[in-house]
C-alpha cells in the first residue's frame, strides 16, 4: 500500500470521527441510584434477637426440621419438578444468547463452489447468436469482520454474560424457592393430620356425651330437646371430620403436585414427623451480607450490570465504524483452466460506516437502555429491601408465635381439666348440660388454635430459612458477583 493511499485512508478516518458528532447522545442520563444495605435501618425491629455468626442457612437446611421423609422429597422436587425443568431451560437459553453474543465479536470466514449451466438467448451471447450453453464454475472464500473500535461488541457480550450469570442465580433461587414449598407443603400434611385427629378426638368426646345424655333422658333427668342438641353436636363432628379428611386428601395432592407427580403419589407418602422448628436467632452481618446470600438480589445485582453494559454498547454506535471484508477464489467457464492465474480473483473492501441522520433512531434506542437500567435498579432496590423486611417479619412473627404457643397451651391444658370435670359432674347426674356443651366447644377451638400455631411456627422457620437464603453462597466464578456491583459502583 503507498503512502498516500495510506495517508487518504487516515483521513477518511479522521473525517469521519469529526463527522460523527451529526449523531448525539447527549443531554441522556440514567437516574436509578441502587440502594446500598447498609443505609437501610432495621436495628429497633431486630431488637432483642440473639446475633449469631452461625445463624446462616446452610444449604440442607431442611434437615434440621428433623424428618428424614422430607430430605427424600425436596430431593425427589429438585429433581423431577416442572418449575426445576423451566428454570434450567431458561439459564440455558441465556447462555445460549451470551455465546451468540461471543460470536459476533468474532470474524468470519466462509467457504462457496458452485457450477451454474445456464442457456444464452441471443441479447445474452456475445456472438450475437443465441442457443449457446455455457458452464461457470465458481470457488471461494469471503472473509469478513467488524473491528470493534469502541468496546461496543465486547459490552454487549458482557450484557448477555451478566444476564447468563443471573438467570443461573434465578434457577438456584427456584430451587430455593420449590424446597421452601415442598417444606411447607410438608408441615401442611402434617397439620391437615393432626387436624384430622384432632376431629376423631371430637367425635369420640360427642359420642360419650350422646351415650350420656341417653341415660340421662332415659332417667329422666334431661329432656328430650336437650338429647336432640347433643345429636347435632355429634353430627357436626362428623361433618368436621369429613371435612378435615377432604383437607388431607387435598394436602397429599398438592404435595405430589409440587414433586411433579401424579395425585396418587402424596398417597404414598407417610405421615409426617412432628418437625421441629429451630432457634430464633439473626446472622450478626446482617444486613450487609444479605446482599450475597439471597440469590433472589444476587440475581437482580446481575441484571443492573447487564443493563449498564447495554447503555455502554449502545453509546458505541453512535461511533464510527470500520468494516473489512475480502473475497478471493477462482471462477471459470467449462473449458477454462479452473484454478489458471487467469481465473483467480481478489478483492480487499476496508468500509468505514457513520451515522449522520437516523431520524432520532439511536438516541431512541439509547434513551430505552436509561430506562431499562433504571428499571433494573428499581427492582434491585425493591427486592433488597423486601429481603430484608421479609427476615424483620418473619423474626417478629416467630417471636411473637411463640408467645401465643405459651398461652395457648396453658389455655388448652385448663379447657382439658374443665372438660374432664363437668363430664364427671355430667355423668353422676349433677352437672348441667349447657356447661358441658359449652366446655367441650372451647376445649375443641382450644386445641385446633394450639395446632394451628404449632404449624405456623413451623412454616415460619421454614419462611426463615428462605428469607436468609437458604444457604445459596456465590463463591463460584459463574455466579459471583463482581466487587464493583456488589458495592453499588454501576457505571
Amino acid at each position: 500500500m503507498s503512502n498516500n493511499t495510506l495517508r487518504t485512508g487516515l483521513s477518511l478516518v479522521f473525517t469521519s470521527m469529526v463527522m460523527a458528532g451529526c449523531a448525539s447522545y447527549s443531554g441522556l442520563n440514567t437516574v436509578g441510584v441502587s440502594q446500598e444495605a447498609n443505609t437501610l435501618k432495621a436495628a429497633r425491629s431486630l431488637d432483642g434477637i440473639t446475633l449469631t455468626p452461625a445463624a446462616w442457612p446452610e444449604k440442607d437446611w431442611w434437615k434440621r426440621l428433623g424428618d428424614g421423609q422430607l430430605d427424600g422429597l425436596i430431593q425427589e422436587a429438585l429433581r423431577d419438578s416442572p418449575d426445576m425443568q423451566i428454570a434450567s431451560a431458561r439459564a440455558h437459553q441465556a447462555t445460549a444468547a451470551a455465546g451468540a453474543a461471543d460470536a459476533a465479536r468474532m470474524p468470519t470466514l466462509d467457504a462457496e463452489a458452485d457450477v451454474t449451466r445456464s442457456r444464452l438467448s441471443r441479447s445474452q451471447d456475445p456472438s450475437g447468436q443465441g442457443g449457446r450453453y455455457d458452464t461457470l464454475r465458481d470457488v471461494g472464500l469471503t472473509f469478513n469482520y467488524t473491528f470493534d473500535l469502541w468496546g461496543g461488541q465486547r459490552d454487549a457480550w458482557e450484557a448477555a454474560l451478566g444476564q447468563a450469570r443471573a438467570a443461573e442465580v434465578d434457577s438456584q433461587a427456584a430451587s430455593l424457592t420449590l424446597a421452601a414449598d415442598v417444606a411447607r407443603g410438608y408441615s401442611s400434611l402434617g397439620h391437615a393430620f393432626i387436624v384430622r385427629d384432632l376431629a376423631k378426638d371430637d367425635l369420640e368426646r360427642t359420642g360419650k356425651l350422646l351415650d350420656l345424655s341417653k341415660r340421662r333422658l332415659q332417667a329422666g333427668i334431661d329432656s328430650h330437646y336437650q338429647y336432640q342438641q347433643t345429636e347435632s353436636l355429634e353430627a357436626s363432628s362428623q361433618e368436621q371430620l369429613i371435612n378435615a379428611e377432604k383437607q388431607l386428601k387435598s394436602a397429599r395432592i398438592a404435595l405430589a403436585v409440587l414433586l411433579g407427580k401424579g395425585p396418587d403419589r402424596g398417597g404414598d407418602i407417610a405421615r409426617p414427623k412432628i418437625l421441629a422448628p429451630g432457634a430464633v436467632a439473626l446472622p450478626s452481618t446482617l444486613p450487609a451480607e444479605l446482599l450475597g446470600r439471597r440469590p433472589d438480589v444476587v440475581a437482580a445485582r446481575w441484571r443492573v450490570e447487564a443493563a449498564s453494559k447495554n447503555i455502554a454498547a449502545a453509546k458505541t454506535r453512535f461511533y464510527p465504524n470500520l468494516n473489512l471484508s475480502a473475497a478471493a477464489g477462482t471462477q471459470s467457464l467449462l473449458g477454462d483452466a479452473l484454478f489458471g492465474s487467469a481465473s483467480r480473483f481478489l478483492n480487499i473492501a476496508p468500509a468505514i460506516s457513520l451515522p449522520i441522520f437516523d431520524g432520532g433512531r439511536l438516541r431512541a434506542g439509547l434513551d430505552a437502555e436509561d430506562a431499562n437500567y433504571d428499571l433494573a435498579v428499581a427492582q434491585y432496590n425493591k427486592i433488597l429491601v423486601g429481603a430484608l423486611g421479609d427476615v424483620s417479619d418473619t423474626l417478629s412473627q416467630l417471636g411473637a408465635v411463640g408467645q401465643q404457643i405459651n398461652a395457648q397451651q396453658r389455655a388448652t391444658d385448663i379447657a382439658q381439666e374443665s372438660f374432664n370435670t363437668v363430664l364427671q359432674r355430667y355423668g353422676s347426674g349433677v352437672g348441667n348440660y349447657l356447661d358441658v356443651l359449652s366446655i367441650e366447644q372451647q376445649l375443641l377451638q382450644a386445641q385446633r388454635q394450639l395446632a394451628d400455631l404449632n404449624a405456623e411456627q413451623i412454616d415460619l422457620s421454614i419462611q426463615l430459612m428462605q428469607a436468609l437464603g437458604g444457604g445459596f453462597e456465590p463463591g463460584s466464578t459463574a455466579t459471583a458477583v463482581p466487587t464493583e456491583v456488589l458495592a453499588g459502583r454501576i457505571i
